[in-house]
């Protein structure tokens, strides 16, 4: 293609031996070339027609400056001085579009349409390789002949124009970056942001929630904003301490157990506790009076398990009873203690069901010690009368205790509570409706021990006896012996106890072992407080004169 300004030449081959220009204007590169490539095959674009003439003189061998084909001469970017000879008969008026020089117009990198003139300076359609192309030794710019000035004003011009991207790069060049330190881009720098920003916002979505949970509870259970909530102590542990009436009582209530008694005539309640692990529980001999020999006594222990239970054996004269349940498991017996070593003033507790309210726990003191008591007598015949030498205590103890232990600070049963002071009846068993009024009595352990084995192994109790017979009418100060006229059996049994040792019809016993004895159930009381066998001191006065008689004591059957 005709070239504008009149100078045709090949726009994609360099022209051979073509000459640099002077310096400071322009270089050729590789201007000694041995070898001239072969020309274009007629018919490649670019390549002039078979046989046509080239106006202007200019070589179709060798490519313009600049053109960037291999072999051709390398346009350093500086425009060549004004009226300078540019090679190949190159225009001058404007260097090609897109060479980079300043003053060349941009190529916008669309190319012009076929057939349309190439506006002067633009860079003309580039033409496809020929084969063998490819093949073209590769292109090398030689370095420039020592003594050859590139002008600083030329490379400030050029950046690219000394671009070697194999040089290493000085020092100061351009920033210092870490080896293999990543470099965010501006885009992956915002999604960072935005993942930032989504994970704050869950983050504090969460927060939200809990707080607002937090609040909405605390607002349920307290009644809303501004109610009113009133102080309290904390929770403290559940533990007491073992001598508490608490902690006696957590030890004793699985061994304390509630009797329901019924027979043909009536029906009542009391209590027992457990003595050993083959199912005996002691309780008072009138709770289990309404069974007879055809009821029914049903136990229930602390923990809600129901058993029946068949009579051991019992004694009336000391108002205490045996009896047995089968088929039950993990029995805790209650320790027994020794009521010998109590004393006035020591705290008690009774365990008992008052009323049929089972598992009831009070606690008291014990208010005296060997308080002549006698209950029952309801037969008429005076074969039912417990005469016991009991403990006081001002423990509560209603209808429904009878039977029931009274404990000391170690929880162990000192006492069989069995008898109330009512206001009303005076002093008899619990068994009525009259209510406490502070003064409980209870069979001492000691007592309840020795019968209790005896009725386990023999089912019947002894009675230690003096072997005489007692004026219960007497009103005098004392326990007065019958005589021979009161009728009846022999006042002093022969050969017994109290004959041997010299007690005489009419005698008056003032005291056992020095203690005074005011009637003749305060001296029952006082002797059936012993064993059969047992040595007793006796004081006797006898025709206004006193004296004192030892005394061995003899057994009887319950019987």
């Amino acid at each position: 293609m005709p070239a504008a300004g009149g100078a045709a030449f090949e726009a994609s081959r360099p022209v051979p031996g073509a000459v640099a220009p002077e310096p400071g204007v322009s270089r050729v590169l590789g201007a000694e070339a041995p070898e001239t490539p072969p020309p274009l095959a007629p018919g490649v674009p670019g390549a002039p027609d078979s046989g046509a003439p080239v106006p202007g003189g200019a070589a179709s061998e060798a490519p313009p400056v600049g053109s960037g084909v291999p072999g051709g001469s390398v346009f350093d970017g500086v425009p060549p001085a004004q009226g300078a000879n540019v090679p190949g008969g190159a225009a001058s008026e404007a260097p090609p579009v897109g060479s980079g020089v300043p003053g060349a117009p941009v190529f916008d990198g669309v190319p012009p349409a076929p057939g349309a003139p190439v506006p002067r300076g633009a860079a003309p359609e580039t033409p496809p390789l020929t084969p063998g192309a490819l093949d073209a030794p590769a292109f090398v710019a030689p370095e420039a002949a020592p003594g050859s000035p590139v002008p600083s004003s030329e490379a400030s011009a050029d950046p690219w124009r000394r671009y070697d991207p194999w040089a290493a790069a000085p020092l100061g060049a351009g920033p210092l970056q870490q080896t293999g330190g990543a470099v965010l881009s501006v885009e992956q720098r915002r999604r960072r942001r935005r993942r930032g920003l989504v994970g704050g916002a869950l983050l504090l979505a969460l927060v939200s929630g809990v707080v607002g949970g937090g609040v909405g509870v605390h607002l349920e259970r307290n009644g809303g904003v501004g109610a009113v909530e009133l102080p309290q102590a904390p929770a403290e542990p559940g533990g007491r301490a073992a001598d508490s009436v608490a902690g006696i009582a957590a030890r004793a209530l699985p061994s304390v157990v509630t009797l329901h008694v019924s027979g043909s005539d009536e029906a009542g309640t009391g209590t027992g506790f457990v003595l050993d692990t083959r199912g005996h529980i002691l309780t008072n001999s009138h709770v289990v009076e309404p069974a007879g020999s055809g009821g029914e006594i049903s136990v229930v222990f602390n923990g809600g398990q129901t058993a029946e239970a068949e009579v051991v054996g019992k004694d009336s004269g000391y108002d205490l009873a045996v009896v047995r349940v089968t088929g039950v498991r993990g029995l805790r017996p209650l320790p027994l203690g020794n009521s010998d070593n109590v004393r006035v003033g020591d705290p008690v507790v009774a365990i008992g069901a008052p009323f049929d309210l089972e598992g009831t726990v009070t606690s008291g003191i014990i208010s005296a010690k060997e308080r002549p008591i006698t209950a029952g007598g309801d037969s008429g015949d005076a074969s039912d009368v417990s005469y016991v030498d009991a403990l006081q205590t001002d423990a509560p103890i209603n209808p429904g205790n009878s039977g029931g232990p009274l404990l000391d600070t170690r929880g162990q049963v000192i006492g069989i509570n069995s008898a109330i002071r009512s206001a009303a009846d005076g002093t008899d068993s619990d068994g009525g409706q009259s209510g406490s009024i502070g003064l409980g009595f209870a069979i001492p352990v000691n007592q309840g021990k020795r019968v209790a084995e005896e009725l386990i192994n023999t089912g019947r109790a002894t009675h230690p006896v003096i072997g005489v017979t007692l004026d219960m009418d007497y009103a005098g100060d004392g326990a007065r012996v019958g005589t021979d006229d009161s009728g009846g059996s022999a006042p002093v049994t022969a050969g017994g106890p109290g004959d041997r040792a010299g007690i005489r019809p009419g005698d008056v016993i003032t005291a056992v072992d020095g203690r005074r004895v005011h009637s003749g159930e305060e001296l029952i009381v006082k002797t059936r407080a012993h064993r059969p066998g047992d040595r007793l001191e006796l004081t006797v006065e006898r025709d206004g004169k006193e004296r004192t008689l030892s005394l061995v004591l003899g057994s009887s059957d319950s019987g």
